[in-house]
């Protein structure tokens, strides 16, 4: 009988968020150079070469908060129903925001995607809080992050609500 090592699970709840993440990817690079180039865009937007560093900073910060819940709470329990559930709502609601946004060119949607992703993360986060509050605090960025990002989705889709 084979045991799973002990770092294992810390290591795989890390890399979860990335495989959405990884997967949306391909349709970012297809579309950042044809229709997103495009689009009118506000002076404080970030580069291009920020998102992904960033992003890949926060899929690792809130992968490893739910690590340390999962093993605060002594894995998938009832007790862990609630805050891992929000915490996987939350990383479809995320992973689901690339394709509608790049991929169907749905600016409204996206902007409908974003602001719900930003309110299941600010609940996991609540609901960390008080079971791990490192964990909740490795949240943090990743809602400031959603705030950015919400508010640039918002200005992209109100300056260029007629293109496709």
């Amino acid at each position: 009988m084979e045991v799973v090592p002990a770092w294992a699970p810390a290591v795989g709840f890390t890399l979860l968020p990335h495989a959405g993440g990884f997967l949306g990817s391909s349709i970012t690079k297809r579309e950042i150079p044809t229709w997103y180039k495009t689009l009118q865009k506000p002076s404080w937007c970030p580069p291009n070469w920020v998102f992904a560093p960033v992003w890949g900073t926060l899929y690792t910060s809130m992968g490893y908060g739910s690590y340390l819940v999962w093993k605060e709470l002594g894995g998938f329990n009832e007790e862990s129903v609630v805050p891992l559930g929000l915490y996987a709502g939350n990383l479809a609601l995320n992973w689901a925001w690339t394709p509608i946004f790049f991929g169907a060119h749905k600016m409204g949607w996206g902007l409908v995607t974003i602001l719900l992703t930003t309110g299941t993360a600010a609940a996991t986060t609540a609901s960390w809080y008080n079971i791990n509050k490192t964990a909740a605090y490795l949240m943090v960025p990743y809602l400031a992050w959603l705030s950015l990002a919400s508010a640039l989705n918002y200005r992209i889709w109100k300056d260029n609500r007629n293109k496709r």
